[in-house]
């Protein structure tokens, strides 16, 4: 075993973030299956087999003690073995390459614990020209906005949480209730609460924030301020490259295909087939990539002349396209005369002239799907034989339950709730999560065989309703590995609900005295909570008709935090729809500003939707317990 002392502490915790971040399910260990995923991001030019074999090879040498998984001394072990071979310049940038780690091309800063960490300045330059753009007009944000893209404004500028949470309902509109947002006389303890709610609210809407604190982002730690802030943007980015949310995006069918398959696509793969459908349209070739493949400008040309409004709208004004600088031989000025006719369409964003040649995949991914935003140039298909009952759009359940998923850093990213999870990989992740050992040796893992794929994953699925009967103890009756398989919305969600419930009470699990938190312990806390406060609300249980007045949530968390709460903003007495809906967005957000992760929405308080109305109080409580 290689001696960790022989090496600086620099490089020990530099390491140490890269096996975190390799550990894509946090269980302390690397599993085959992540890194094989290591590679996929490389970009090995190798079969899938080689790359198997050198896995095989790794997973040898450096499991010394053969249990299957790599530790971080065994991952130290590797490492350093690997300096030495010829795989060394491709593993290492795949590591560097995982996000939050470091960018090709950017700046390093140094953090109070000496470890040196690195954010792409392309990266922060386009962040910043887009906050600036979208909060331009933002009265809130005068005192931050416009910033400048060639210093360190981004990382003042969030550190009072204000931007963040308007950059969150530009995703993710009325995420945040604004009355709930701190913005005069601005205190230490005021900005925490901003910075509190800005972080909730990010993982409500699907944000990986695990490892950031209020501190991280009031400090300005470049990294972690990139890495959520491309969060944020992405999700609002790609928040109508969703098949459900534009029907027109059915236009990208291909022969044999039903709509089912087009909605199993990611964002990423509809963008790049949106682009294709616009380049085949033109007679040029196809692209397989935002990076290598786009590096010369010419498919942007063709793709701005293709969506480049014609004028046979209505109201619509023509826009030409000037296609001269397509024969330009320099590739930075054909990018820069590509960009000018970008910038007539009002798309200039994201990319400048060095980052289209170099390929930054990311930013050249945000530009492609802000001109998909601004001219999908794509028409609904008519008279055709689709099934357009599938699109009925995900329900306010199936949201809350995916942007759970995704928050707590599940690989792959659950863009789809059932087509995702049909492997199982995901709900086997997420065991782990609710400490559930999970035995990856017994776990299928892709790429899978094309013979045989699917008989592959029903053994997960199989595995994964064993794992919830036992040690579990999951209330599954009538649920089986192919239900989970076949993507069985009710009894896919109510294995989800289950796991989701354990992971809220196991934050409360250590009450002093042994006992498990249930719903009776939680409906009792929170009424003595509430009598102790001298409140006048309490709670039969999570179906109380009360509830739809938000009122107890309001007075609980006012009695958490004495004095949080504007009872001037709080509607009382016979309340409309409107009123009810009102108090339920301020108490939602004020949960998540005082501390509590809620990813309930306010519609589940105002129908009262007993599962989530107890995620709501059981965060609350564990927030009360100083447990969250």
């Amino acid at each position: 075993m290689a001696n960790t002392t022989q090496i600086s502490k620099d490089e020990l915790e530099e390491l140490r973030e890269a096996f975190c971040k390799v550990d894509l399910d946090s269980n302390g260990y690397i599993s085959d299956f992540e890194l094989h995923d290591l590679f996929k991001e490389a970009n090995l030019p190798l079969p899938g087999y080689k790359v198997r074999e050198i896995i095989q090879k790794l997973m040898n040498e450096g499991d010394k003690n053969k249990d299957g998984k790599i530790s971080f001394e065994e991952f130290v072990f590797l490492v350093q073995e690997l300096k030495s071979s010829d795989i060394s310049k491709s593993f290492r940038k795949a590591i560097n390459r995982k996000e939050g780690i470091c960018a090709i091309g950017g700046t390093s800063e140094l953090s109070s614990e000496g470890t040196q960490h690195s954010y792409s300045e392309e990266e922060k330059y386009a962040f910043v020209n887009w906050i600036n753009k979208a909060l331009e007009n933002d009265a809130d944000c005068k005192h931050l906005v416009p910033m400048n893209p060639n210093t360190n404004d981004l990382f003042r500028a969030v550190g009072d949480g204000i931007v963040l949470c308007k950059m969150i309902n530009l995703s993710v509109p009325d995420t945040i209730d604004e009355r709930a947002i701190n913005k005069k006389k601005l205190t230490p303890f005021t900005t925490h609460e901003n910075l509190n709610l800005a972080l909730n609210s990010a993982s409500a809407i699907g944000c990986h924030v695990v490892n950031i604190g209020a501190e991280d982002l009031k400090s300005g730690k470049p990294h972690l301020v990139m890495g959520l802030l491309w969060q944020i943007i992405k999700i609002g980015l790609f928040a109508d490259i969703e098949i459900s949310r534009n029907e027109a995006l059915a236009a990208l069918l291909r022969d044999g295909e039903t709509l089912e398959d087009l909605m199993k696509l990611s964002p990423e793969e509809l963008l790049l087939r949106w682009a294709n459908h616009h380049l085949e349209n033109a007679g040029w070739q196809k692209i397989s990539n935002f990076s290598s493949d786009i590096k010369d400008s010419k498919a942007y040309f063709h793709l701005l002349n293709q969506i480049a409004p014609k004028g046979k709208k209505e109201g619509e004004e023509a826009i030409a396209i000037n296609m001269s600088g397509f024969n330009e031989k320099d590739d930075l000025k054909r990018a820069e005369l590509m960009l000018q006719q970008s910038d007539r369409l009002g798309c200039r964003q994201f990319v400048t002239p060095a980052d289209v040649v170099s390929g930054n995949p990311k930013l050249n991914m945000a530009f492609v799907a802000n001109l998909f935003n601004r001219y999908p140039a794509l028409t609904k298909p008519v008279n055709q034989d689709i099934d357009w009952t599938l699109l009925e759009g995900e329900t306010r359940e199936e949201r809350t339950f995916r942007n759970w998923m995704n928050s707590l850093g599940v690989n792959p990213h659950v863009n789809h709730m059932y087509n995702d999870l049909q492997d199982a990989l995901v709900i086997l992740q997420l065991y782990e999560k609710i400490k559930v050992p999970v035995d990856w040796n017994k776990v299928n893992k892709p790429p899978y065989p094309k013979l045989g794929a699917n008989m592959k994953k029903l053994e997960n699925c199989n595995y994964a309703v064993d794992l919830g009967k036992h040690p579990a103890k999951f209330s599954l009756v009538g649920i089986g590995g192919q239900d989970l398989n076949d993507g069985n919305p009710t009894l896919t969600l109510a294995l989800i609900w289950q796991l989701m419930r354990r992971f809220t009470l196991n934050m409360m699990s250590d009450l002093g005295d042994g006992s498990k938190v249930n719903d009776e312990i939680i409906v009792s806390w929170v009424n003595k909570t509430l009598s102790d406060a001298g409140k006048a609300s309490s709670i039969q249980n999570f179906k109380d008709k009360t509830i739809c007045t938000s009122l107890p949530v309001v007075d609980l968390i006012d009695a958490i935090q004495p004095g949080s709460i504007n009872y001037d903003l709080v509607k009382t007495g016979s309340l409309t729809d409107e009123d009810k809906h009102e108090n339920a967005k301020y108490a939602v957000s004020m949960a998540r500003r005082i501390g509590a992760r809620v990813y309930a929405l306010p519609d589940d308080l105002v129908e009262i939707k007993p599962k989530m109305v107890m995620t709501v109080f059981a965060c609350l409580m564990g927030r009360g317990m100083k447990k969250v």
